[in-house]
């Protein structure tokens, strides 16, 4: 701990959640707050290179969730958690069962400062490592829980389709609708891109850009272009363009190599 303070990191992708949690903190004199992040990737790199003793981690983040940043930290390097998230029966049950505090969205004053008080007392008297084993618990709960998408159901005005989600090759945005391209097929589906990617599993489909998904095994190689950005092309010669954004989580997957 910093000076005696509790050194606190706050993980939520809406900005009036984390207003709210700066607002609560202000009233506690021994918290520091020493950061915030709009998702997740942003606090893998705040945990590695930060110095925290409790975060404040909101569950459901585009990109990468709450969980995925445990599994991209690890648990023995994590700080305290607190758990942030909207309403989720099984992520409640669980938390429950593997004695975790967790703050339920909308939440009030008084559940947000039970919690806190709770963190502060396992952290200022170094008890958090006892912790560490609920979450491990909790995360294979989790994993085992969570299945992801492996089939979409297309309607047209004559048919529905069940398209198998490994044959997709990528997914664009297309206005209101997204565009499921699977060999020389395109279909047409109302979803939005954020509520479709968290629904993919991440170690097979990666999203490179706000419109873009593509799934990992389509991907040929990759190339700079003049801008210094990259050019994702496809076995079938399909070419994508890589968000800067986006970078870093592939960087995730596959090292520091771009």
């Amino acid at each position: 701990m910093n000076s005696g303070k509790i050194r606190v990191l706050i993980v939520d992708d809406e900005s009036l959640a984390r207003k709210k949690i700066r607002t609560f903190l202000s009233e506690l004199t021994q918290i520091e707050i020493g950061g915030e992040c709009r998702n997740g990737l942003e606090a893998v790199a705040m945990i590695r290179n930060g110095d925290f003793d409790l975060v404040f981690l909101d569950i459901q983040m585009p990109e990468l969730s709450g969980f995925g940043v445990i599994h991209e930290i690890g648990v023995e390097q994590m700080p305290a958690i607190i758990f942030i998230t909207a309403y989720d029966q099984y992520a409640i049950q669980a938390f429950e069962a593997h004695a975790l505090d967790y703050l339920l969205k909308p939440f009030t004053i008084r559940r947000f400062q039970s919690a806190v008080q709770r963190a502060i007392r396992l952290i200022q008297h170094r008890d958090a490592n006892p912790l560490r084993d609920q979450i491990v618990g909790l995360l294979s709960d989790m994993e085992w829980h969570k299945k992801y998408l492996e089939r979409l159901i297309v309607k047209t005005t004559t048919r529905i389709l069940f398209v198998k989600v490994d044959e997709i090759d990528w997914i664009g945005a297309a206005g209101n609708y997204l565009e499921i391209h699977v060999g020389n097929e395109t279909y047409l589906i109302r979803e939005t891109m954020n509520h479709l990617e968290q629904k993919l599993d991440p170690a097979k489909f990666l999203r490179i850009h706000r419109s873009t998904i593509v799934n990992l095994d389509r991907i040929k190689e990759m190339q700079a272009d003049v801008n210094y950005e990259y050019i994702v092309i496809l076995h079938d010669g399909t070419q994508l363009t890589m968000s800067r954004s986006k970078k870093e989580k592939i960087n995730l997957l596959i090292g520091d190599f771009i």
